[in-house]
């Protein structure tokens, strides 16, 4: 498949850092995680969500996080405490888009706004490869997850999600 399917951020950020990955073309109605693994045969375990966290407050500050479809997101424990706020949530459709210029269901660590922190849970890490977002509904990528590790505003955090 070709990279024009990619979100140009997400394609411009993944030149940038020289990577090899494949995208594999999505309908948009099968982008959500539950869907995509039915439709195209990914196990869960290698699927990996990308998630943006929100403080909560007037001003609220953001963070992203990724972890695999096998576990949940510790949002009230470890997200919080490594955004060093007392409340923080999902953020909702609205801000995210704003915030990354991606649509739920496909948003991805590549080709975010510089200095956005980005979480990723240790299991991440493990697996010989990953199924990602494009950046958009219509696109995934599938990658070694230690090209996380290429992006600035990385970290792999220990307990980041809990396994369901």
């Amino acid at each position: 498949m070709t990279a024009e399917l990619l979100h140009p951020s997400v394609r411009r950020r993944l030149d940038e850092i020289g990577v090899e990955f494949e995208v594999m073309a999505c309908d948009p109605e099968l982008a959500d995680t539950a869907a995509f693994v039915e439709a195209y045969g990914v196990p869960l375990d290698r699927s990996a969500n990308t998630i943006v966290v929100a403080s909560r407050g007037a001003e609220p500050t953001f963070v992203v996080c990724v972890l695999l479809a096998t576990t949940s997101l510790d949002v009230n424990r470890v997200v919080r405490r490594e955004m060093g706020v007392r409340k923080a949530s999902f953020a909702s459709a609205d801000p995210v888009r704003a915030l990354t210029g991606m649509e739920i269901g496909g948003v991805t660590p590549f080709g975010l706004p510089d200095g956005l922190p980005i979480l990723v849970d240790s299991r991440v890490m493990d697996a010989p490869w990953i199924v990602l977002g494009g950046g958009n509904r219509s696109s995934k990528l599938k990658l070694a997850p230690e090209v996380l590790r290429r992006l600035p505003s990385v970290r792999v955090v220990e307990g980041l999600a809990l396994v369901r």
